[in-house]
């Protein structure tokens, strides 16, 4: 039997259910009467996205935090969402609340109300959330034109070491270690920073699934070559991951988890841009530009290397 891969499994649906040329976007729109409504839902299941050591509250906060991200990079504000459930029928009461408890804080934190759902039982924890707001427009993941520059909220690297932490069980505590482990069980999505800069940038994405995947992606859509000429992390993270022999490219532009995201501006907006995350305390690194061509280049100072897709895929 042949094994299909996401993408062929998504084509299917799309090619049953859809338009055989949809293009892949952050969001979903439609216009429900004069209203243009903005959605999007997205689904953490227990036995490949919750890692053992993490909080069921962690967890369900991270499933809504989830879709803010994908709002974030398009500029629009989350307003209501609809949460499905699936339970095993031996989770605990304690347990429910701490889930419950989990939804509330993101909800609080994103200023997002909750409006129903759906309880079902199974054999394993699954969350599914649906957001929704409105805009007339969002920030696509093409537009981007030559002489842009490309920039990331960030940094990248720590959710791939803070997964590997707790897959590993690793017991060694330091301030990196927890800051790693608190990138992947608490997330922070830059909301604040896609909501007051949107009309700035031409082209964004969350970067959920892997920076190199993120990068790839919008290369591909707005037809141009990416060119990157920095790689988006701090000192303490090289200095740890070069000490126990691990890959700073991979954990930084393959990790995935960050749910930060990828931006281009035209130059004229730089300074705007850059005076606006002083002012948000966002952490923003200018890491390339735009060209003529396709595919994205990681440029080393002596030699320009095609940077692949290995983000995150689902069936591999």
């Amino acid at each position: 039997m042949t094994k299909l891969s996401e993408n062929k499994i998504i084509n299917i649906f799309q090619t049953k259910l859809g338009n055989k040329k949809f293009i892949s976007e952050d969001v979903e729109k439609f216009t429900l009467g004069k209203t243009k409504i903005i959605a999007k839902i997205d689904t953490m299941v227990q036995s490949t996205d919750i890692p053992q050591k993490m909080k069921l509250s962690d967890a369900a906060r991270k499933s809504v935090i989830a879709c803010v991200s994908d709002f974030a990079s398009k500029g629009v504000k989350p307003e209501y969402g609809i949460i499905s459930i699936n339970l095993p029928k031996s989770i605990s009461k304690k347990e429910i609340h701490s889930i419950a408890n989990g939804f509330k804080k993101a909800c609080k934190e994103y200023k997002i109300s909750i409006i129903g759902g759906d309880t079902n039982e199974g054999k394993e924890i699954v969350f599914n959330v649906c957001i929704f707001g409105n805009s007339n427009k969002i920030v696509t993941r093409k537009g981007s034109s030559k002489g842009d520059a490309i920039f990331t909220t960030g940094p990248f690297g720590y959710t791939s070491l803070g997964l590997h932490i707790l897959l590993k069980n690793n017991r060694i505590k330091n301030n990196l270690i927890k800051k790693s482990v608190k990138a992947v069980t608490n997330p922070k999505p830059r909301l604040d920073y896609g909501l007051k800069n949107k009309k700035y940038f031409t082209s964004a994405m969350d970067s959920s699934d892997g920076l190199s995947t993120t990068l790839n992606e919008m290369s591909k859509q707005s037809k141009k070559k990416f060119i990157i000429n920095k790689i988006p992390s701090n000192k303490d993270l090289e200095i740890y991951l070069k000490k126990q022999k691990m890959d700073l490219n991979s954990a930084v532009f393959h990790g995935g988890e960050e749910y930060e995201f990828v931006f281009t501006i035209p130059l004229k907006y730089k300074k705007i841009i850059i005076k606006n995350a002083k002012l948000l305390k966002i952490p923003i690194i200018e890491i390339g530009y735009v060209t003529i061509g396709k595919g994205v280049h990681l440029d080393n100072g002596e030699q320009k290397i095609i940077l692949e897709d290995l983000g995150w895929k689902h069936f591999k």
